[in-house]
């Protein structure tokens, strides 16, 4: 939802491409979108999140919160490059001061905070990385798996307890991002 204090958010257009931000959506006024990004049902940018979507689209899922500090970008075509866009699925934690990089992350996913994950990767679905992580361009990842360090390797399988706090961490920013917009 944008709010009464929309004109101070750094929400805008580039080449035609507007922002689509679900209406359930949290953009907090010191966060910045840029062009062809679509914001899914219940997510939330918060302050100094980027996400400029201005050579291929950005798109986040519902429920998806993007921390603090955290840079969403994507690649363009080119003879060095086939062009990335970015996607990330439903209940997702970006945790803060993350790099989000012209690559694909699935639902309920966990970035811990100043992980960066680089062009062409793939991040499936239930998979947890470790804070300050490196996920390598064109690096495939395994579900259900913990994966750490720079470049990040494959820890060891979530356990149970672990898989329901993605949904848990997720579930508690739609939370708060709503605390937020009643603050508004």
């Amino acid at each position: 939802m944008l709010s009464k204090r929309n004109e101070n958010i750094m929400i805008r257009s580039f080449e035609n491409n507007y922002p689509d931000i679900s209406k359930s959506a949290y953009i907090d006024e010191q966060s910045t979108v840029i062009g062809n990004v679509k914001i899914g049902d219940d997510s939330a940018m918060w302050p100094q999140s980027v996400a400029r979507g201005d050579i291929n689209p950005i798109i986040i899922g519902a429920r998806t919160n993007i921390q603090d500090g955290s840079i969403i970008h994507v690649t363009h075509k080119s003879d060095y490059s086939v062009g990335f866009s970015v996607t990330i699925g439903d209940d997702v934690t970006v945790g803060h001061s993350v790099i989000i990089h012209a690559c694909q992350i699935g639902n309920r996913v966990l970035v811990g905070m100043g992980s960066i994950i680089l062009d062409g990767s793939e991040i499936p679905n239930e998979v947890m990385i470790g804070a300050g992580s490196l996920i390598s361009p064109g690096k495939k990842l395994e579900s259900g798996f913990l994966y750490l360090g720079s470049p990040a390797k494959k820890v060891r399988e979530l356990n149970d307890n672990e898989k329901n706090f993605l949904l848990y961490s997720a579930k508690s920013y739609v939370d708060l991002k709503n605390r937020h917009i009643t603050k508004i």
